[in-house]
């Protein structure tokens, strides 16, 4: 169903979903960016319309409400272990589509994937998307070349206009909550963008052993500085280490975590023995490259990278992943 309705009528179905929703959107807050003088955005719980930024890209994803920083998977001691109570409240989170479609492939990972990962899938089962447009293109985005910049799947899509909010609405769940207080009907044309800045060719054919050996990613073993944050504002980089933390009044209890890791990071393929895979940063440049637009692709038929450009807002060195994806396609040129 798609309505319109002022922002106060909007925020008094905010309180009726309360009840029964955590809502997450992602909020500026001042002051709190790389520098003293920038703001940061990121997901938080929202309580009204009015604290949502809707005019730029948050710097980090949503994926650390479906995988926690650090995630306690159960409880032990010398006898038995309890995993803990799952939450019961359903979750409203806004996202843009690049977003949506990143969420989309993580559940290829856990779900679609072998044994389904329990863990996931009792927080995404409670999951419901409310999608936000883009009126433009932002920095490093290359989100139509990646075929991300629109979706349909979506609880309800909010666009706001003036004084007051556009909605589609197709769950049944909010329907039953917005349809009960003063609204117009109204049409619906979500925003979203049809071109960016950065265009991104993907190399249709990879010979993938010619590639473990070209030098074009030896740059990246003095430029890369092994950080990882290109990994942890990823929102379909996946990868955790596991940790048991022993309590300090009894060593024989305690609990296991999941915790986020980093193919980029130091340690991530260290083996028992102290053996190690790709010490130089520039391998491990390769395999996550590849990992995106092909390993995955080969495995699931879509590239798992979505085109948010978060990674080359987030590198240190300045380090284009867009760019470095065209250099493939630059090879495969060269070799036919």
């Amino acid at each position: 169903m798609k309505m319109n309705m002022d922002i106060c009528t909007l925020n008094q179905g905010f309180d009726i979903l309360k009840g029964q929703y955590r809502i997450m959107a992602p909020v500026k807050t001042p002051f709190r960016g790389t520098l003293s003088d920038t703001s940061q955005i990121r997901y938080q719980e929202v309580s009204r319309f009015e604290e949502i930024e809707f005019e730029q890209k948050a710097q980090f994803s949503a994926k650390e409400i479906f995988q926690p920083i650090t995630q306690v998977l159960f409880y032990f001691t010398e006898e038995a272990y309890q995993v803990p109570a799952a939450e019961q409240k359903k979750i409203l989170v806004f996202l843009r589509a690049c977003d949506i479609h990143a969420v989309q492939r993580t559940d290829a990972i856990y779900l679609n994937n072998g044994p389904v990962d329990p863990y996931y899938k009792q927080i995404r089962d409670r999951v419901e998307f409310a999608l936000i447009g883009c009126k433009q293109s932002f920095r490093n985005c290359f989100c139509a070349s990646m075929g991300t910049n629109q979706t349909e799947e979506y609880a309800i899509g909010v666009r706001p206009f003036g004084d007051g909010v556009q909605l589609d609405i197709k769950s049944e769940t909010l329907l039953s909550v917005f349809e009960t207080l003063p609204h117009n009907q109204d049409a619906f044309e979500m925003d979203y963008v049809t071109e960016n800045e950065i265009e991104v060719k993907v190399p249709e054919k990879l010979n993938a052993k010619a590639i473990s050996t070209h030098e074009m990613f030896r740059e990246y073993d003095s430029r890369c500085v092994a950080c990882g944050k290109c990994n942890f504002v990823c929102p379909t980089c996946t990868c955790f280490a596991m940790q048991d933390i022993f309590y300090k009044d009894n060593e024989n209890n305690g609990e296991r975590r999941r915790v986020w890791s980093s193919c980029h990071v130091d340690g991530y393929t260290e083996m028992a023995g102290g053996h190690s895979f790709r010490k130089k940063h520039g391998d491990r440049m390769r395999f996550k490259t590849l990992h995106k637009v092909h390993d995955y692709e080969k495995r699931f038929g879509k590239y798992m990278c979505v085109g948010c450009g978060r990674c080359d807002d987030a590198c240190p060195q300045y380090i284009s992943f867009s760019t470095c994806v065209n250099k493939l396609s630059n090879l495969e040129k060269e070799e036919s």
